[in-house]
């Protein structure tokens, strides 16, 4: 079976700034890139009729033009449309289970602006069974300009309350084919009972560090030993996990953050990390599914 890369189109400036992203990491990783773009009233096909009568002339039109400014720029990719007369959920979640990884324009910033096709893109992340990326399309002088003139590279936020494989291999795998350093973070927040009248309790919190170093250095561990040649750097800062994740995704190329499969409530739901990330990283944010 062909390994594809999917990216979801709507025609907006977020969905472009997503296919471009997604022609590049396909390139890198050897993939067939698909463009796809979902609509429930698309018409029949095929029927060679003129453009003002062509039901589909729109939905056509996003996917040509994206493929002819795709292709012009990476001759060497396989680029295929795929037009799908479906809810665009329903059409996404699918495309993501046949896909290596799915991307998406998201908008916004503010808790309160939706994302690709408004609360669907939420939903699709929550539910797909493969890596969904994230894509803004803010200018490149919005970016932060990195302190040391070293960009972070690929940046990836673990729990260590479980398994995490799944998330640190995406992680690592992006890592060496772009060549970055990878930057692992484990955040935990100070407990109350470190916080004395004069202050923090020193040996409350460096017994934590202590202990989350020790966690975190056994989970990168056989990561390192498969990727030598990514550089590898663990941060465990006393902050909350999500405020430390976005700190240290500040001027990072891309985010990587976790979802549980499986998860307690009925409805599928995305932990505070990862939405913090969605709604506040500023550079691309994959959210990948473990177990």
């Amino acid at each position: 079976m062909e390994r594809v890369l999917t990216v979801g189109l709507d025609g907006s400036p977020e969905s472009l700034a997503a296919a471009r992203w997604a022609a590049d990491e396909a390139e890198r990783r050897g993939l067939t890139l698909r463009l796809l773009h979902a609509w429930p009233v698309l018409a029949p096909e095929p029927t060679h009729l003129p453009s003002e009568i062509d039901q589909n002339y729109w939905a056509k039109h996003i996917v040509h033009t994206t493929r002819a400014e795709l292709q012009a720029h990476r001759p060497g990719l396989t680029i295929v449309g795929n037009l799908v007369p479906d809810e665009a959920q329903h059409a996404l979640v699918q495309a993501a289970s046949e896909s290596e990884m799915l991307v998406l324009g998201s908008r916004g910033l503010a808790p309160v602006e939706s994302y690709f096709l408004g609360d669907i893109g939420m939903s699709v992340v929550a539910r797909a069974e493969r890596p969904v990326v994230l894509v803004r399309a803010a200018p490149p002088e919005h970016r932060p300009s990195p302190a040391s003139g070293t960009p972070a590279g690929v940046v990836v936020a673990l729990k260590l309350h479980g398994p995490c494989d799944d998330l640190l291999e995406f992680a690592f795998t992006t890592a060496a084919a772009r060549h970055l350093p990878l930057r692992a973070v484990h955040g935990r927040s100070v407990p109350l009972h470190a916080h004395t009248p004069w202050g923090l309790d020193r040996s409350v919190t460096e017994g934590i560090i202590q202990d989350a170093q020790q966690h975190l250095s056994q989970a990168l561990r056989p990561w390192r030993e498969k990727f030598p040649g990514v550089t590898v750097a663990d941060l465990t800062p006393l902050e909350s996990p999500a405020k430390a994740v976005l700190q240290a995704a500040e001027d990072a190329d891309l985010l990587v953050v976790g979802r549980r499969r499986r998860h307690p409530t009925p409805a599928p739901r995305l932990g505070p990390v990862t939405q913090a990330a969605i709604h506040h990283a500023r550079c691309p944010v994959a959210v990948v599914p473990h177990d």
